[in-house]
């Protein structure tokens, strides 16, 4: 049988990752997810061992089948607030669909327009993103910083971007759950939320593993 590219590289990983998905199956119960959204619901809660997230996770109806056609179509640039995310994820599944991975938030030129204009890293790193065509048709992982996604959502608003799927989960206590309620509202591009104040990086890499492995059994399946 062939290993899936999306799976652990071995078989005790395998095991383990296998039987932790059947204890959160288990003890998570009845939920009101659909067959495609609780991959990437349990996958999260299996980031963090925490499930509240089972509830906290909001989808634009439209979410699953974008991102994964964005993945599999090749070539989809991620954008994310921070670097993290991009060492975060899989450079084999990356690679696998042709994917690239980018942040901006330490460049010379986003630090010093910040400094100069008085805003965060995250904005301008989102600006950036914008002047380089990248964020039109893109799948953006927002984890920490909500400044960034309140931006995104400016440019989507006022400046017609279109992003092909939002990752909207930046934690904080200062405008975190605001700017995901903001995100929430939105009907010009598909989005995957966390509401409230928890979220992070590691849950955007946690929904993007499952984007892509809900795109190789799509795959497999045609």
């Amino acid at each position: 049988m062939t290993l899936a590219i999306t799976e652990q590289l071995t078989a005790a990983g395998r095991a383990i990752e296998h039987d932790s998905f059947a204890i959160i199956d288990a003890e998570a119960g009845p939920h009101a997810y659909s067959a495609e959204q609780w991959p990437l619901v349990r996958r999260m809660i299996h980031a963090n061992a925490d499930f509240d997230f089972n509830g906290l996770t909001a989808f634009h109806p439209d979410a699953i089948t974008a991102g994964i056609r964005a993945i599999r179509q090749g070539g989809t640039p991620i954008v994310a607030d921070v670097e993290m995310i991009c060492v975060g994820l899989s450079r084999p599944r990356l690679a696998h669909f042709g994917l690239s991975a980018h942040h901006y938030i330490a460049d010379p030129d986003v630090i010093a327009a910040a400094q100069a204009e008085g805003t965060t890293r995250a904005v301008q790193a989102m600006r950036k993103a914008q002047r380089l065509g990248i964020l039109e048709g893109a799948i953006v992982g927002i984890g920490n910083a909500p400044t960034a996604l309140l931006e995104l959502i400016r440019l989507i608003q006022n400046e017609g971007v279109r992003p092909a799927l939002v990752l909207g989960m930046p934690v904080g206590f200062v405008a975190a759950a605001e700017s995901k309620a903001l995100l929430m509202q939105l009907t010009e591009v598909p989005w995957i939320a966390i509401q409230g104040r928890k979220g992070g990086s590691t849950l955007v890499v946690a929904a993007l593993h499952a984007l892509l492995a809900l795109a190789e059994a799509q795959a497999q399946a045609a």
